[in-house]
């Protein structure tokens, strides 16, 4: 592996920790928040359309978004690791065979749809890391005030219990 090679990979793991990209792939209908500048002022654009092209090629990976705005079609190639890139979400996930889409452009309408993927729950937590495990760390804060709060109920009958013996034999 020459010096350029290992430069490549080490600043693609640096890339890879900051940003937190889903696992998408062609035929899946995606936003990507890209970040426009005009003059000073910097703003967020939505781009949402299908995936229909992935290129996997370590920092110079890309993927091409389709869209149709106004009866025109819309294609854009954009860098994974791109600057200009906020953050990407999967919208809907395509169920298709083929890896590169390039036959929708020929078509329109119906014939130009995608069936949507029937997804496990595993997949689903593929696609949505940061999610979940926000709802982990809900679910161990709901067990933890439930323990708690049995404990202090069982605390609470056992103080009871003692008052009500202490109240019979006050009686006899």
């Amino acid at each position: 592996m020459n010096t350029l090679e290992k430069f490549e990979k080490n600043h693609l793991n640096e890339l890879k920790m900051n940003k937190k990209l889903p696992d998408f792939s062609s035929g899946d209908t995606i936003k990507v928040h890209l970040k426009v500048k005009e003059g000073e002022k910097e703003r967020i654009q939505v781009f949402e359309g299908v995936c229909i092209a992935k290129k996997n090629a370590g920092i110079n990976s890309s993927f091409t978004v389709r869209k149709i705005s106004y009866g025109e079609g819309i294609e854009r190639v954009l860098p994974l690791f791109s600057p200009q890139i906020n953050k990407i979400e999967v919208v809907k996930v395509g169920d298709v065979r083929r890896s590169k889409l390039y036959y929708l452009r020929e078509r329109s309408g119906k014939s130009a749809r995608i069936a949507e993927k029937n997804l496990t729950n595993e997949q689903i937590r593929n696609l949505k890391p940061e999610v979940e495990k926000d709802k982990k760390t809900v679910e161990k804060k709901i067990e933890s005030t439930k323990e708690n709060t049995s404990k202090d109920e069982t605390k609470s009958n056992d103080s009871n219990l003692t008052e009500k013996k202490d109240t019979t034999v006050e009686k006899k």
